[in-house]
């Protein structure tokens, strides 16, 4: 199905609701009023009900229970509660997708966005842009299987949805991937350029004529995430680290090759941080 029809598709390009909206225009804001953001969030009830589930889940590991937005921006800070309000609203557009292990996708998608961060602080990449752009960048691929479940589906069997080498597949199958599939939904949504071209680009980052840092510290969070995922070992890591991408970046490989990884929960751990619940 070419990409065009795939987005016309019943469903697999939701319309984002009013306060999402507003919430995404306060990226453009170089100070934004935490106070204002917070009651934003909190005019709708069901949106916080479900933000503050997330935030207060096994995954965040909070030392207190927030119960308030308001709250749950002072001890997690805007850039998480404002992507997590964002992650709960798309969780509510894919509430049910036929196929798809939701609470895994998730787990994967917020280890995706953590890692983003942890890279981008210390090559100095705006981290805000890296970990909202890190929780969305598969977004793709529930707008896939929600358009064409068949086609998805078959895809499935032979190369699973985290499989390191799915994007690749995707291409030589449909002539393009979640990535760019994502990146419709960014643009429909209004997300800011810089985020919309992370998405886009975070499978080739610094191919052609494209440069962009963030689609690259994407790339290799989201290749741990789906190692984690996949339970590779030190020796898969070490032969599938995407080096090309690291060096451009700067980044020093041994901080993803370890065990021990901060902004990384392990799959074995409960961690309910779907924000689809």
């Amino acid at each position: 199905m070419h990409i065009d029809k795939l987005l016309k598709q019943p469903n697999a390009l939701p319309s984002a609701p009013k306060v999402v909206r507003q919430l995404i225009e306060t990226f453009q804001q170089e100070d934004v009023d935490i106070m204002k953001a917070a009651a934003l969030i909190e005019s709708d009830p069901v949106l916080t009900a479900k933000l503050l589930k997330t935030a207060n889940s096994a995954f965040f590991g909070l030392h207190r229970t927030v119960c308030t937005a308001r709250e749950a921006i002072s001890v997690m800070g805007l850039i998480k509660v404002r992507a997590l309000a964002i992650g709960v609203a798309l969780g509510e557009s894919f509430h049910s997708v036929g196929g798809v292990n939701l609470g895994q996708f998730w787990r994967y998608s917020l280890n995706s966005a953590n890692l983003s961060r942890y890279l981008a602080l210390p090559i100095k990449i705006d981290e805000n842009t890296a970990f909202t752009a890190g929780l969305i960048h598969g977004i793709g691929e529930l707008m896939m299987h929600v358009g064409m479940p068949e086609a998805m589906i078959d895809l499935d069997r032979s190369i699973p949805m985290l499989d390191l080498k799915r994007a690749r597949a995707e291409k030589g199958l449909f002539g393009y991937s979640y990535a760019e599939v994502g990146a419709a939904l960014a643009r429909e949504w209004k997300f800011p350029k810089k985020m919309i071209d992370a998405i886009e680009h975070q499978n080739a980052p610094f191919d052609n004529d494209v440069y962009e840092p963030i689609a690259g510290v994407i790339h290799i969070a989201s290749w741990r995430a789906r190692a984690e995922e996949l339970s590779l070992g030190s020796e898969s890591l070490i032969t599938s680290y995407p080096d090309p991408v690291g060096l451009v970046l700067g980044i020093d490989p041994d901080i993803l090759i370890g065990e021990d990884i901060p902004a990384l929960t392990r799959h074995t751990e409960k961690a309910e941080a779907a924000p689809a619940h």
